[in-house]
């Protein structure tokens, strides 16, 4: 995950969703930091093209869509709100619950960030919003592993050692 993402991944991690090349696409990351800062998102997209695909959703202005929606569609903001506990009650599970019970990506009135909503949807498919999201995504441009096993070495023995890594720039 470290090599996708071009540095350190944080907290404690897990990969919950892979491509069809065997590396992650979503990853489980808990609600606190190793210092202890609470970190509300409990899913991560880590695919470099699905986090393209996703923000140039979002720079087409299907946030405002979807918002829209929320307003509008009763049973899906009934749907995105249900969700929405349901992930709160699960990283809760994961460790002592945050102060004040944040949700990650928006409120269960409001969406400001899909990628959290994707992640949330590929990992547990329990999120309306983003299947709504994902489903506008695909099928997604993938040209072949976006990590390849020399990189992979390089993060590993980094991470090993604790060197910190360098910001991988053109990354996919």
């Amino acid at each position: 995950m470290s090599a996708q993402l071009g540095r350190p991944a944080r907290g404690d991690n897990a990969v919950v969703h892979r491509c069809v090349f065997g590396l992650p696409t979503v990853v489980r990351v808990g609600p606190r930091l190793e210092d202890g800062t609470p970190f509300p998102t409990t899913f991560w997209l880590s695919c470099p093209v699905m986090r393209a695909r996703i923000g140039t959703l979002e720079a087409d202005g299907e946030m405002v869509t979807v918002n829209d929606r929320l307003d509008d569609d009763e049973t899906f903001r009934a749907e995105h709100a249900a969700a929405y506990h349901r992930a709160i009650a699960f990283r809760d599970q994961l460790d002592e619950p945050l102060p004040g019970a944040p949700g990650s990506g928006g409120s269960k009135r409001h969406v400001k960030c899909l990628h959290v909503h994707v992640a949330h949807h590929l990992a547990t498919g329990d999120n309306p919003v983003g299947a709504w999201a994902f489903d506008r995504a695909a099928p997604v441009p993938c040209p072949g592993p976006c990590v390849d096993d020399e990189e992979r070495t390089v993060w590993e023995e980094r991470l090993r050692t604790g060197e910190p890594g360098p910001r991988v720039e053109g990354r996919r």
